[in-house]
């Protein structure tokens, strides 16, 4: 049994290391760099969050009254689903503000450390 690179490819274990080391740095430094904030959920100028959950409490009492009814897990699922689709349209996300240097060098480590990985898994070229 012979030793094989990433992936068992050819393409070189030292070449994966790397670029993982790369692209893990530069996506910690690039996400390092995003503010995430939250504004609340109005529905006509009312906070609309606690209507979500209409839902998804019926469906849980329905479920606690019988397990096996198929509305009762349909609107628990459907409460959940719009709770986090809520969650996630809600967010609102911002780069702070960094120099150029530290953009490029940021962008440089993630592009770069993702080409050095799929470079490695891609395997060594046929040659006759």
């Amino acid at each position: 049994m012979t030793l094989r690179g990433a992936g068992g490819t050819e393409g070189g274990l030292g070449t994966f290391v790397i670029g993982f080391i790369m692209a893990v740095a530069g996506g910690w430094l690039l996400t390092n760099q995003v503010m995430v904030t939250t504004g609340g959920w109005m529905i006509w100028g009312h906070s609309g969050f606690g209507l979500s959950l209409i839902p998804l409490l019926i469906g849980i009492a329905m479920l606690f009254f019988n397990g096996r009814n198929i509305v009762g897990w349909l609107l628990t699922l459907a409460g959940a689903v719009i709770i986090f689709a809520g969650i996630l349209t809600n967010l609102d996300i911002y780069f702070r503000p960094t120099s150029l240097f530290n953009t490029i060098l940021m962008l440089v480590l993630l592009a770069g450390g993702i080409g050095l990985v799929a470079k490695s898994l891609r395997g060594a070229p046929v040659t006759e």
